[in-house]
């Protein structure tokens, strides 16, 4: 049901530390959650509502993808395989969203996504409280929230799904570098937007787990901010070169920074010299690590991401769940899937590439 890789051993252990996450979310029961305040937008209450694991997905279900940038070429995957999931059931997808990632881009497009009566929204959210209220407008109703890849505040959304475990995400970056670096140097993180959930805590994971003493040789300098924007993200790259001469890698889990950073490695006198990992696609990294520029890098399937949404979405919105833990469902060829804390749902474990494994991969 999920990625797979053998070329790295190292990449086992994290691997079996989300399994073994996913199979303890168990239970039972469920309750839905509704807005019971006034329009202005309030917490949105449970109410006795009933799951019905036997309803039929609904026909003709509209679904909105929300991602935090149109732009952005991995959410761009992520959706469009939402999109063609959503046909798979009789549902009809669509992407909108706005071109830049400031934390409140995104909500004229929910309050438009209501006024049109959407039967889902899903969304990667910039910021986790910029969206809250007119999402709550939106759960009030009766239209469903899926937050992915970017969670926003629990009580904004029915579910959340979670490409892997975050703190399986955010150790494994530390650890994957620091092997790379024989655990000795300064380090750098180059992140996305200040205000995106996902990274926030995917680097506090990183931040904790470099205070272990098999570190004790390893410093982070400086976390920089790209916002998800290529030619930013390249200069910050440039920046944290010219500012810590001795610094000898650059985690950036993000698809944009990974990239930018990768690019303007490849082109300087710090190739071979500085370690570049995070989190990045294997057609846009292709070609750096098989020029020697990045050694490796991980990421799931952004396409079982986006499937996997639409599938939650149309259980949601079909009655089969209402996002209570211990809860299940069937997304389609990727199979059953459980509900756990928080109205939380993990994708899998992430891969790790490299060149003796990334042309087996086309995404």
């Amino acid at each position: 049901m999920f990625l797979r890789t053998s070329s790295r051993r190292r990449a086992a252990a994290s691997v079996a530390a989300a399994c073994a996450l996913a199979v303890t979310l168990a239970g039972c029961g469920g309750t839905t959650k509704k807005d019971s305040s006034s329009d202005n937008g309030g917490d949105v209450k449970a109410t006795d509502a009933k799951a019905n694991p036997d309803a039929p997905l609904k026909k003709g279900l509209k679904l909105a993808f929300l991602p935090k940038q149109i732009n952005n070429p991995y959410e761009k995957i992520v959706d469009d395989a939402g999109i063609e999931a959503a046909g798979e059931f009789g549902g009809k997808g669509k992407e909108v969203g706005p071109s830049d990632a400031s934390a409140s881009s995104q909500v004229s497009y929910i309050n438009t996504l209501i006024q049109q009566r959407q039967d889902a929204i899903l969304i990667a959210a910039n910021d986790p409280n910029a969206v809250c209220g007119p999402l709550k407008q939106a759960m009030k109703k009766d239209i469903k929230v899926v937050a992915y890849d970017s969670d926003t505040a629990k009580e904004c959304r029915q579910l959340f799904i979670n490409q892997a475990s975050s703190e399986e995400i955010g150790r494994s970056q530390v650890q994957h570098i620091a092997e790379q670096l024989d655990y000795k140097g300064e380090i750098a993180i180059l992140s996305a937007t200040q205000n995106a959930t996902n990274q926030n805590t995917w680097i506090e994971f990183m931040k904790d787990e470099l205070k272990k003493p098999k570190y004790k040789n390893m410093k982070l300098v400086k976390t920089a901010y790209g916002d998800d924007d290529d030619q930013k993200s390249f200069q910050e790259t440039q920046g944290l070169l010219k500012a810590y001469p001795n610094l000898k890698g650059i985690i950036s889990p993000t698809t944009v920074g990974i990239a930018a950073a990768a690019r303007y490695i490849s082109d300087s006198s710090y190739k071979g010299k500085v370690v570049i990992n995070g989190l990045g696609t294997p057609n846009q990294m292709r070609k750096y690590v098989k020029d020697g520029t990045v050694e490796q890098f991980s990421l799931w399937d952004p396409k079982k991401l986006g499937y996997l949404g639409s599938y939650a979405a149309a259980a949601l919105a079909s009655g089969q769940i209402t996002g209570a833990e211990g809860e299940k469902f069937k997304a389609g060829k990727l199979g059953e899937y459980t509900i756990g804390k928080d109205g939380e749902v993990i994708l899998g474990p992430p891969t790790v590439f490299d060149k003796d494994n990334i042309d087996d991969f086309d995404f």
